[in-house]
């Protein structure tokens, strides 16, 4: 079965972190992913650590995908991280709304993602394929699930070519947005977003920020475990593996995994997947 994957970083802050995660991608790439991806700080904190290593996965001969927010940018800004893109042969961008940095007041220019991805169709044309965000258990701030719906729609509309969901735990979540977004006309692809969980205090906190819903019967096994970290590792493979399964006999296009800048539990939930 060939099921297209994908694969996202966050920029490392230091030289070691830098060296690390170049070691972790070569084993990722012996995945053949079709893009790596790499996340972009609140208001571009992170641009240069998310420009740098772009640059190396571009040079290492793979496709690299650079996230980019556009909240509390200006156009002019936007022309010259597409123009540097561009001259750097990248040919797919996620384009997000993203975070306000606290204590920044002014959202920029471009304020929301369907702004930012009709600003690089007018720019650009056709050069990039533009990824965007989707969230099957909806966005934390939107005002209600049809409401997150509509921005969605609004996205595609405005040139998006594919999409990539928030990592969640419960399979229907993403089988019933699918749906929804069909049924307002949404034809693109919507890649579901994979966390392959690896400690769970740390995926509890993650969650409880950015609104992925922990299924409570995975809670409480996951809670009495305790601190035994064999236990939490064979238990969250297990489980994330069932939900790549199920997602992809029930139709997913293909599969994008948040690595956390490590191999080791894509690699294995890839491995029992093809086996």
């Amino acid at each position: 079965m060939h099921t297209e994957l994908s694969i996202e970083f966050f920029p490392p802050q230091t030289p070691e972190g830098a060296a690390r995660l170049k070691a972790e991608r070569a084993k990722l790439a012996e995945l053949n992913p079709v893009f790596f991806s790499v996340t972009y700080g609140a208001g571009g904190s992170t641009q240069a650590r998310t420009f740098a290593t772009v640059k190396e996965i571009a040079a290492e001969g793979y496709e690299a995908a650079p996230h980019l927010s556009c909240i509390g940018s200006s156009k002019a800004g936007m022309r010259d991280i597409l123009a540097y893109f561009k001259a750097e042969g990248i040919q797919r961008i996620v384009a997000l709304r993203g975070d306000l940095p606290s204590g920044m007041a002014d959202p920029g220019e471009l304020r929301y993602a369907n702004e930012l991805v009709e600003f690089i169709r007018a720019e650009t044309g056709d050069w990039f394929h533009l990824e965007v965000a989707a969230y099957p258990e909806w966005h934390p701030q939107a005002r209600s699930p049809r409401d997150d719906l509509q921005n969605f729609a609004r996205k595609v509309k405005a040139g998006a070519n594919s999409a990539i969901t928030q990592y969640f735990y419960n399979a229907d979540a993403y089988f019933h947005f699918v749906d929804e977004a069909r049924a307002l006309g949404v034809e693109i692809p919507i890649v579901p977003g994979i966390m392959p969980i690896g400690s769970f205090s740390k995926l509890a906190r993650f969650s409880d920020a950015c609104g992925a819903d922990i299924p409570r019967w995975m809670r409480k096994k996951f809670e009495s475990y305790g601190d035994d970290a064999d236990s939490i590792r064979a238990f969250g493979l297990d489980v994330v593996t069932e939900l790549c399964q199920r997602l992809l006999a029930g139709g997913a296009p293909g599969l994008h995994f948040y690595s956390m800048n490590q191999a080791g539990l894509t690699t294995e939930i890839w491995r029992r997947l093809q086996g």
